[in-house]
């Protein structure tokens, strides 16, 4: 909308090969068709006396019918009507709202159905703010074929789907967190489309590259400045119309032309006040370093995921490879360095280097994690850690993992369930029409097969359907049922770390250095690092059966594994010889008493 009764219709169509038309269906009144105007530099443009809740199509010839690749809003799904949307008609009541320091983020990835969609999620704020969270964030929102999908089948980046909300209820989601104290980031999809409802190949294509593929289809064309800003302008309208806090950028390895991450991310930066505080997180399979060096806070440690959870489930097959030999000494380097893999050849990939240097960042630039939507989903039946661990190195040392994540320099990430120690699974789902749906349960089927667990065709039969109802509701963890004994000791621990990190670590995280680490035994770790305040943080992390020698900081210490783990608190560096080290069963039980009598 231009102004109130106003609308302005805009679509780029550089490949159009007939008249571009625009199907206008008011709230009241007759509905018109409208011839649309050539602007000369490929998108056609037209007014319209018409407001907030009129639906509308463009069209273009005799046949091609499609939403608006802008719509706000769709009435039905990504083949239906667009909504013109009044961006100015939700009453904010935060107003004062400027977020938090990155210093003091936690994160809590959740997915929003299965969170009973935005008002659901907004209910369960308050007992993530009492657990110590302090930013919630969506898996994607942006509008997909169906009611059920992770969300990165998204053709539509600018519509919130409705299968989870309307966009006031998302804005009343975001308003609800930020009076909870909490910040809300949204995952955000600019490396690829869905396969079904996306239309631009049919009026743009020259959005796409022939000449470069991705895993899901032609590459987006980055090198066109329309493609660049319409991107650019979604990660601000994210930011500014809906005031998320942050955005994580999926797979950002895909885009074919990285220089847009840094222009888009200084576009967004200047697009906010200077006092407002905004996140910007990558994902990106290479490892590259330098873009966290400008205007991105950090980048999801998939380094550090794949080491701790080779350590804790003893898997080496896929892309664990890479992580078989000396454990303790890849986990040494994750803390002390953030990334393992920093231009060393990859044995998973044939031997390719793959990575930047990163020892000169700060810890904070990387956001490390047991589990996220990724790692548990993109297996064959949803494994979550905890059943893999209880096979693997045992739930002792579980929970000395748990305390690594938590009370690290870098930047904690807990994925929905987790801290109720949940093993309901979390599988992969969609809701595709039946073609699509086919190929999707057969290609997984199909990936699978390279797996020898996963040989025989008959196993292979009892991977879940994804577009299976029961697949998705096998996924949704009882997040609002009593968890149980067992389930209220993790969330106590989990609570009394946070709590931890609250009060001794993040007071002091900006300035945080690096010291050193180094492994001390075969499946043991000392890492030490210089705060802002000077003092000296260390953290000992043993997940074998022996104990080790190690030299402690001065101060105090808290156990979260028998002969396992150390936080110690900050303090001194100090020069006292190494002892033989273990402490008692009683961590574990002391760390749940004292989150009981908080």
């Amino acid at each position: 909308m231009t102004r109130p009764g106003q609308t302005r219709f805009a679509v780029w169509a550089p490949n159009a090969a007939a008249a571009v038309k625009v199907h206008v269906t008011p709230p009241q009144g007759e509905p018109m068709t409208l011839d649309m105007q050539p602007d000369g530099q490929g998108s056609y443009v037209v007014e319209a006396p018409v407001g907030a809740g009129t639906r509308y199509r463009y069209q273009i010839g005799d046949d091609l019918k499609f939403p608006d690749p802008h719509s706000r809003l769709q009435a039905g799904d990504v083949h239906d009507d667009s909504v013109v949307v009044d961006p100015q008609a939700y009453a904010w009541r935060t107003t004062d709202w400027k977020g938090r320091p990155w210093s003091e983020v936690v994160l809590y990835e959740l997915h929003p159905k299965a969170f009973g969609g935005f008002k659901g999620i907004q209910a369960a704020l308050p007992k993530l703010a009492e657990l110590g969270v302090t930013a919630v964030e969506l898996m994607p929102i942006a509008d997909f074929p169906g009611e059920r999908n992770w969300g990165y089948d998204g053709v539509l980046p600018y519509a919130p789907d409705t299968a989870y909300g309307t966009p006031e209820d998302l804005k009343a989601l975001v308003d609800a967190a930020h009076e909870q104290g909490l910040m809300i980031f949204l995952d955000v999809v600019y490396n690829h489309f869905g396969p079904d409802g996306n239309y631009l190949h049919a009026y743009a294509s020259d959005f796409f590259r022939e000449d470069l593929h991705t895993p899901w289809g032609p590459a987006i064309d980055f090198r066109r400045p329309q493609v660049r800003d319409f991107f650019t302008r979604n990660a601000m309208y994210w930011v500014n119309e809906f005031r998320f806090d942050g955005l994580r950028f999926d797979a950002v390895h895909a885009i074919s032309e990285p220089d847009w991450l840094d222009e888009m991310a200084a576009a967004v930066r200047a697009s906010v006040p200077s006092n407002r505080h905004v996140h910007l997180v990558l994902e990106h399979d290479g490892n590259i370093a330098s873009h966290l060096a400008k205007d991105f806070d950090a980048q999801w440690n998939d380094d550090g995921h794949h080491i701790l959870h080779r350590i804790l489930a003893g898997e080496t097959d896929g892309y664990y490879t890479d992580y078989a030999d000396k454990p303790a000494e890849l986990l040494a380097r994750c803390l002390a360095e953030g990334f393992i893999y920093q231009g060393q050849p990859s044995p998973h990939r044939d031997g390719e280097r793959r990575g930047e240097p990163s020892g000169d960042l700060p810890p904070t630039a990387f956001v490390l994690f047991l589990q996220n939507h990724d790692q548990i989903g993109n297996r064959a039946l949803g494994d979550r850690l905890i059943t893999l661990a209880e096979k693997g190195a045992g739930m002792d040392a579980l929970r000395a993992g748990v305390a690594l994540c938590m009370l690290s320099p870098q930047i904690p990430m807990i994925f929905m369930g987790e801290e109720w120690g949940t093993r309901t699974p979390f599988l992969y789902f969609t809701s595709h029409n039946d073609e699509l749906a086919e190929a999707v349960r057969e290609g997984r089927r199909k990936e699978f097969a390279k797996f020898p667990a996963f040989a025989d065709p008959a196993v292979r039969d009892n991977i879940p359907d994804p577009n299976a109802v029961d697949t998705f509701e096998a996924s949704v963890p009882p997040l609002t049922e009593s968890p149980g004994r067992e389930g209220m000791l993790w969330w106590d621990y989990y609570r009394a770390l946070l709590r931890l990190r609250r009060e001794v670590l993040v007071p002091h995280l900006d300035g945080a250095v690096s010291i050193g680490a180094q492994a001390i035994g075969d499946m043991a770790v000392a890492a030490r690092w210089r705060l802002g305040n000077s003092q000296v943080y260390a953290m000992y992390v043993n997940f074998g059966a022996d104990a080790v020698d190690v030299t402690p900081v001065a101060g105090g210490s808290l156990c979260s594994k028998a002969r396992a783990t150390q936080a110690v608190w900050p303090g001194p560096a100090s020069s006292r010889p190494a002892r033989r080290w273990s402490c008692s069963r009683t961590c574990w039980r002391s760390l749940h008493r004292t989150a009981q009598h908080e």
